[in-house]
């Protein structure tokens, strides 16, 4: 598990981003898959969100994850769902303690948020689409709806692909730069003709600093490159692998 200064300083708040050691599934998902979708046996992925919410020190069904869309549509939680009924969003939001909220990746950005003293944390799912979208600005304005302050708030961006690994095709940044010219910086040239190179988490930690995020902890770990620690979908693809696991972030206010 990986945790950052920004979330573990503040009190009464707990978080991780767990990685992919520590759980019981086998073969492409070894070994802790959190990914009901992923193909996995569902009673594996259920001991492995179980250790997890272990871990956390909340029960197992209090451990909610959305049914991720690559879109910026945020819940508002404020009871426990069943995995099988997960709304369909990319973030989620709370003021209510022992509600650990969840995200799932395999590359794509997983940001955590707090704002500790007025009791309200949130977790977002941050692929390209999303962040392009507006997930984080949703995000924030649902948690300011709950009372938070973003001058108050945390965020903290965790493992993600980095931008060494991450090659797009030439007709990739213009989805970015005909809306936000400065969103080019984000783009390096790739050793291969026409090709970029994306810096993913850069952008993500641009738009948290968008929406007057004072402390922001970014996670430098490569999910591509490092794949004892990591799942990765862009690895699995590029070696032709049918699955992949899922990593799972989360956060949750203790009373």
């Amino acid at each position: 598990m990986i945790t950052l200064d920004a979330l573990s300083e503040l009190s009464g708040i707990r978080h991780g981003f767990f990685t992919r050691e520590g759980g019981v599934s086998s073969g492409h998902y070894t070994s802790l898959n959190c990914g009901f979708g992923s193909g996995d046996a569902l009673e594996l992925v259920a001991e492995n969100r179980a250790r997890i919410a272990a871990r956390l020190s909340v029960r197992a069904e209090h451990l909610l994850t959305v049914y991720q869309i690559h879109s910026p549509t945020v819940v508002v939680a404020t009871q426990s769902w069943r995995p099988d009924s997960a709304p369909e969003a990319d973030a989620l939001v709370t003021d209510r303690p022992w509600l650990a909220l969840g995200i799932l990746t395999a590359d794509c950005v997983p940001v955590l948020f707090a704002d500790a003293s007025r009791g309200v944390v949130g977790a977002a799912h941050a692929g390209w689409k999303g962040a392009q979208g507006g997930v984080i600005a949703s995000t924030v304005a649902a948690m300011i709806k709950l009372g938070a302050d973003p001058s108050r708030m945390v965020a903290a961006i965790g493992p993600c692909i980095a931008q060494r690994s991450y090659e797009v095709g030439p007709e990739f940044p213009a989805q970015f730069t005909n809306e936000r010219p400065g969103d080019g910086a984000f783009f390096t040239a790739s050793a291969k003709p026409g090709h970029f190179m994306f810096d993913l988490g850069g952008l993500v930690e641009a738009r948290l600093n968008e929406q007057g995020i004072k402390i922001i902890n970014r996670c430098h770990n490569d999910t591509a490159a490092e794949e004892g620690q990591f799942f990765s979908y862009r690895r699995a693809t590029l070696r032709g692998e049918p699955v992949y696991g899922r990593g799972l972030s989360a956060i949750v206010i203790a009373p």
